[in-house]
């Protein structure tokens, strides 16, 4: 390369975990030299972190990658890298669909980017797909907040539902040593951040692959250990945790929520359906019955505790009264937040084999309706807000409103007031709560917990 200084620019499609690893990817290129670049168009070296989930989330990387490809022709020295789960997909083909990649890398490869775009500049052609086991990261991502920051707790997962290519992308769980995560939590302690959010693709197998046993038989090292362990980090206020696997969601772990301070009273734990056969067609391992009582036990530890969750239609196969099983559940439990998808068909899936695919017309109008009630349960839930003091941590600037402030209560409730975002950001603060939407709050700032230093 001969442009300097030397930027990049970063992509990044999906979930949490890929966000997280777009941090570390960053971080990476940093102590390398390169700068973040805005504008994708004024970097020579375009990561996309890519997410396939969802068909249409392809079809987008494709997109994006397309536009660069034809601007590589011009200025030969770009480079382009396919990260995450379309590059473990895929693998080499995309090296023929694509000829201007210069480097495919799937998830697990996120902290060799170095060592990989070291052999991408001396003039190779790089493909790292195959399965490794992931080393203690000692990288430093560049976070994209000051205030907020994901910690990796486990990589990968040993599930296998039906519709779902994450193992086939991810790998096997492993996780990281108690040890490990604490220091890096120590850390962002340090440098000011207030509120930590332990990540993996299945939570709740923490510590199943270290070793180890207790006197009554259970492993050594769970997320309930962990919880503990780490609920005392100094300067973290508030730590959070997904996703959820209701397989494996314990009362233990609900109490230890309800006993440590630090934690807040938010749970993600999707359902996916709430019809019994279809759980077990999508290879889940639990009944909706054992998903009620999962929800009905926090609500006796925790009445005010938020719930959010995902779910999909249109699985095949899927019946109109099986699907209206699902409008039930959603209307009994009334979550605050729910991520839903109409189902799609992933490469190297059982699911996607079945012959009893639906249309996209049933699919389009079994989302809409679930949507349609989603927004109503979620609007009655915000009803409790109302009139009410919420603690809030100040994250940014409302984008839409430059007087105004945004950031989240315990619940992970968005919430906008009128402040000064810089004596109020990384601030835990006391609104009065004088506005309820069904996914966000506005309110007036009665009290700064903390004194703001000048």
């Amino acid at each position: 390369m001969t442009t300097s200084p030397r930027r990049y620019h970063i992509t990044t499609f999906g979930c949490q975990m890929n966000k997280a690893d777009s941090e570390r990817m960053a971080g990476i290129l940093e102590d390398m030299g390169f700068e973040w670049s805005e504008d994708p168009n004024d970097a020579n070296v375009i990561l996309y972190n890519t997410c396939t989930i969802r068909d249409n989330a392809e079809h987008k990387v494709y997109s994006h990658l397309g536009r660069q490809a034809k601007r590589k022709h011009e200025q030969p020295n770009l480079t382009l890298i396919l990260a995450g789960c379309v590059a473990q997909q895929e693998g080499e083909a995309l090296l023929r669909r694509v000829p201007e990649l210069d480097l495919v890398m799937g998830p697990q490869h996120a902290n060799r980017l170095k060592d990989l775009l070291e052999q991408v500049l001396a003039g190779d052609r790089v493909v790292a797909t195959e399965p490794v086991h992931i080393m203690e990261d000692i990288t430093k991502p560049r976070r994209d907040s000051t205030v907020t920051a994901w910690v990796n707790v486990i990589y990968g997962c040993n599930e296998r539902c039906t519709y779902c290519v994450v193992p086939n992308v991810r790998g096997v769980e492993q996780s990281r040593t108690p040890e490990a995560i604490r220091a890096e939590m120590a850390e962002l302690g340090r440098q000011g951040y207030k509120e930590v959010t332990l990540l993996g693709q299945n939570i709740d197998a923490y510590g199943r692959d270290l070793p180890g046993v207790t006197p009554e038989g259970r492993h050594q090292h769970t997320l309930t250990d962990l919880l503990y362990y780490v609920s005392d980090v100094p300067g973290i206020d508030r730590i959070r945790f997904a996703t959820s696997h209701p397989r494996y969601f314990t009362e233990r772990l609900i109490e230890a929520c309800a006993k440590l301070p630090k934690v807040c009273e938010h749970f993600h734990i999707p359902f996916q359906s709430g019809d019994n056969e279809l759980l077990k067609a999508m290879g889940r391992g639990y009944t909706h019955e054992k998903y009620r009582r999962i929800i009905d036990t926090i609500r006796d530890y925790m009445p005010d505790a938020s719930i959010s969750a995902d779910a999909i239609v249109g699985f095949p196969g899927e019946t109109e009264a099986q699907f209206e099983n699902t409008l039930k559940l959603v209307a009994d439990i009334g979550f605050d937040q729910l991520n839903t998808a109409a189902y799609s068909p992933r490469p190297g899936t059982p699911a996607a084999l079945w012959e009893n695919q639906l249309s996209e017309e049933v699919k389009v109008d079994r989302l809409q309706r679930l949507n349609h009630l989603v927004g109503i349960k979620a609007a009655e839930r915000s009803q409790r807000y109302f009139d009410r003091i919420e603690e809030v941590l100040v994250e940014d600037r409302n984008p839409k409103d430059p007087t105004q402030v945004m950031g989240r209560t315990r619940g992970n409730r968005l919430t906008f007031f009128s402040g000064d975002i810089a004596k109020l950001k990384g601030q835990l603060v006391q609104v009065k709560i004088s506005e309820v939407r069904p996914f966000s709050l506005s309110g007036e700032i009665v009290e700064i917990r903390h004194p703001v230093t000048v």
